[in-house]
């Protein structure tokens, strides 16, 4: 059964930095397009960043230069660097794998960036 675990969420103040892991298992992981999506308390999940199979990166507008995604084949696990955090980066975070209309996601990690 495909799994992926997210952790790393927590409570930081604004302008600090969390570090958000993703551990996938029984998926070829390097096959896999990796991605990490915000929740927002009653808004709709948004991609905040995602890696490609090959490593190609692209970002929300509102976190370049602030987040960046990266990924361990060998470990089976993508990462979300998070600095310069803003309150308005709060929200629940989950990782996405997706392949050829395959998708599986985790359960998700909160986030909460005080003011």
């Amino acid at each position: 059964q495909v799994r992926l675990e997210e952790s790393g969420g927590g409570l930081v103040q604004t302008g600090g930095s969390l570090r958000l892991s993703c551990a996938a298992s029984e998926i070829i992981f390097s096959m896999y397009a990796m991605g990490w999506y915000r929740q927002a308390p009653g808004k709709e999940r948004v991609l905040v960043a995602r890696i490609t199979e090959s490593g190609s990166t692209n970002y929300a507008d509102s976190v370049k230069g602030r987040f960046t995604i990266s990924r361990d084949n060998r470990q089976n696990t993508v990462y979300l660097q998070m600095y310069n955090l803003k309150p308005e980066d709060t929200g629940v975070y989950y990782c996405r794998a997706a392949r050829y209309g395959m998708n599986y996601w985790g359960k998700g990690t909160l986030v909460t960036v005080s003011s």
